[in-house]
């Protein structure tokens, strides 16, 4: 669980600092780079997460109901998806 909000948090504050440099050159190259390039990370993490609450990849296409299931706590153990996230057991 903590894997994937670290990444949000590092997104936000890269997204928030590339703004800034943006509005100083007045251009969004770098934005659009960044974007570019974090786009399948970002869909990976979602879909890590998402399996870690036991639920489908899937559900990132559906706006508001993946933002309540990324914040909802990981299920406790194994799940479909595999062992919990940490687990030494493979």
């Amino acid at each position: 669980m903590d894997e994937y909000w670290y990444f949000a948090l590092f997104n936000f504050f890269v997204s928030i600092g590339l703004l800034f440099v943006s509005r100083i050159n007045g251009t969004d190259v770098l934005r659009g780079l960044y974007v570019l390039f974090s786009f399948l990370p970002s869909i990976a993490a979602g879909v890590r997460r998402l399996h870690d609450t036991d639920r489908s990849g899937w559900w990132l296409l559906l706006p508001i109901v993946n933002i309540i299931f990324l914040c909802l706590p990981g299920t406790p153990g194994d799940n479909r998806f595999g062992p919990q996230p940490g687990d030494d057991r493979a």
